[in-house]
């Protein structure tokens, strides 16, 4: 399977700097055996008693600071704690760090380097507790928003609302789940009036979301680990949904791929709690969802080859060739698609 595969062209204008206001404003594309243009503010009319709707309600941390070492800048995104007072976390520019560098950052805190990955990875040590350096970035931290999203005044605080679900609850991840921006009290409430229930479970988007696939044949391409939890109550619920033939629809990418890590061969949903590195790509075989609402995505990235595993490549390439004839927007802040999962055999 060759990275060309999933290249398409896509014009720099229709990746979105802001999102749609109001949110459930924005347009949605549904992919089923055809194409039909919609809006998210109709999925209450498409879902109703018996249904589901699973959503990832991590919270997105500002989890970029400026440093230096000795004089030089260095920019740290921080991933996730890794044990006690350890982090992973991205460097750039990494060439200028080394084992046993110190990193200082604003108002006295410090962190060493204890080791240096592939592709600017590297491993601090802030020699403080997780839950103050949570405390650190409310103070000092910058929303690393995604490098696609390219506005010359860089992240504000209007992106501090809009880059967070209005669910978003457990802190700990670095990239928002998109499809949940779209998400208004108001579509909640309506979703309610005709049965649809949401379960909530969580997966922290972390830093390995942002890395372009560089190798030609995608099945060599090593997906970054994200800690992830699904209740055994929320596991139950959705159980006993497909037992009743009622509809689960995975809003989001990140929800997907937490679902599939913690379901068995035969589609049953089992309680988790760990970490997950599943790459979805055509040929996968899913088990839990039935449909998946998502952003439109980058060409060559892992979230695309994972809706042309859901729904078809051919399919998914008809689709975002509508989408970019049309107008939709893309990415982060872009317009949504919800897809039905193709028949596997």
């Amino acid at each position: 399977m060759r990275l060309e595969q999933f290249d398409f062209d896509l014009p720099k204008d229709r990746i979105a700097n802001r999102p749609a206001v109001p949110r459930d404003s924005a347009r949605m594309l549904i992919v089923d055996e055809g194409l039909l243009d919609s809006y998210v503010a109709r999925l209450p009319e498409l879902f109703g008693t018996g249904d589901i709707l699973v959503v990832n309600d991590t919270q997105v941390i500002p989890a970029r600071l400026d440093g230096f070492r000795g004089s030089a800048k260095v920019q740290i995104t921080l991933d996730a704690p890794v044990s006690g007072s350890e982090w992973r976390a991205l460097a750039f520019p990494a060439r200028k760090l080394r084992p046993g560098d110190d990193v200082t950052f604003p108002d006295g805190l410090a962190a060493k380097v204890i080791s240096r990955g592939l592709r600017g990875e590297v491993l601090l040590d802030f020699h403080s507790p997780s839950s103050e350096i949570y405390a650190y970035l409310d103070v000092h931290g910058i929303l690393p928003l995604p490098p696609y999203i390219s506005r010359a005044d860089g992240p504000d605080a209007r992106d501090l609302s809009d880059y967070q679900t209005i669910y978003a609850k457990h802190v700990g991840a670095v990239a928002a789940p998109t499809a949940g921006l779209h998400f208004s009290s108001d579509l909640f409430e309506r979703l309610h009036q005709k049965g649809v229930r949401v379960a909530k479970i969580t997966l922290h988007v972390g830093i390995g979301t942002f890395r372009p696939v560089t190798t030609d044949n995608v099945l060599e391409h090593t997906m970054s680990e994200e800690r992830g939890v699904v209740s055994a109550e929320v596991a139950e619920v959705i159980n006993e949904t497909k037992k009743n033939g009622g509809r689960v629809v995975a809003v989001g990418s990140t929800a997907l791929r937490l679902l599939e890590s913690a379901s068995d061969k035969q589609g049953r949903l089992h309680a988790f709690k760990g970490v997950t590195s599943i790459f979805m790509t055509p040929g996968y075989k899913f088990t839990t969802a039935d449909f998946l609402m998502t952003n439109f995505h980058l060409p060559k990235s892992t979230l695309f080859m994972l809706v042309a595993a859901f729904s078809g490549l051919e399919r998914m390439k008809l689709a975002y060739a509508h989408a970019i004839k049309n107008g939709y927007r893309f990415y982060s802040f872009g317009d949504a698609s919800l897809l039905k999962r193709t028949t596997q055999k």
